[in-house]
């Protein structure tokens, strides 16, 4: 056959109608770009004021300072979120009811809450320092997603692996830590990465609060008169910083699944070849 079981190989006239299709869509694309620099170079955004202040040491080191502050409360806030989401998600699978009840409550509480309402909460409210009320934010909303992602995947382990463990002896931690987790981890990591880049992202509701991360010190430069108010050229410099990061996260989850995947296949076993060994007793070497 020269299908699939999905679609048919395009004949003559389908392959020149997608090459056409595809031509067409280029074009647009390139209309599309060609439109929005001609906007950049008639707004005068490429000009030598709106970029002369990031040749500044001080605006330099004003945005790596930033840069370090939003690398800093987003790590504070992936760890905390998988211990709370561990932690949510064992309560989640207790056989007790009253600690599932309560997990849950939590759970579902945060996960419906905005992100920024916590944060503004905790740092109005509770009159909590910026760093600490933007990770705590953070902490409350993606550790109740990840409490879900984790209580999803132990539960999507095939039934059977759970019986087979229980029927060796083994008490509910042992096959948790041993069996269902280590199993559920692999089917996890993606949804648990994409989470982790949702937090990343986040962390750029700091300078609501005046948090001195990435973004506040773009705000700082976009808005300063001195330089014919930067706003483009500053979120050209910031964008791709985010996007590389947040590709950096995906590409370390790809890693990391291809490592895992590479550990499950069995490898060749070399065979030595067979050799003499001790005869048995009453026997000869002829037999």
């Amino acid at each position: 056959m020269t299908g699939t079981a999905l679609y048919d190989v395009p004949g003559p006239q389908a392959r020149r109608r997608h090459r056409l299709y595809g031509v067409l869509a280029t074009v647009v694309i390139l209309g599309i770009l060609a439109w929005v620099l001609y906007l950049l170079f008639d707004t005068e955004q490429f000009t030598a004021t709106k970029w002369t202040p990031f040749a500044y040491k001080g605006i330099q080191e004003m945005l790596l300072r930033g840069l370090g502050n939003t690398l800093k409360a987003f790590a504070y806030a992936a760890v905390l979120s998988l211990v709370l989401g561990g932690v949510l998600a064992c309560g989640r699978l207790s056989e007790h009811g009253p600690v599932r009840w309560v997990a849950t409550l939590v759970v579902e509480f945060f996960r419906a809450m905005p992100v920024l309402v916590m944060i503004f909460f905790v740092f109005v409210a509770l009159k909590v320092q910026p760093l600490p009320a933007l990770v705590t934010g953070l902490t409350l909303y993606n550790g109740s997603v990840l409490a879900e992602v984790f209580r999803t995947g132990v539960n999507s382990v095939e039934r059977g692996q759970r019986e087979a463990a229980y029927s060796l002896g083994m008490n509910k931690t042992q096959v948790m830590s041993h069996v269902l987790v280590p199993q559920a981890l692999r089917a996890m990591l993606p949804t648990i990465i994409s989470q982790l880049v949702v937090a990343l992202k986040d962390t750029s509701l700091g300078f609501l609060i005046t948090y001195e991360e990435f973004l506040h010190a773009g705000k700082l430069i976009a808005s300063n008169l001195d330089y014919d108010l930067p706003f483009i050229p500053v979120v050209m410099v910031i964008s791709p910083v985010y996007i590389g990061m947040c590709m950096l996260l995906s590409w370390f989850a790809t890693w990391v699944a291809k490592q895992q995947r590479r550990s499950l296949k069995t490898e060749a076993v070399q065979v030595a070849p067979a050799e003499p060994g001790t005869l048995m007793p009453g026997t000869t070497a002829h037999g």
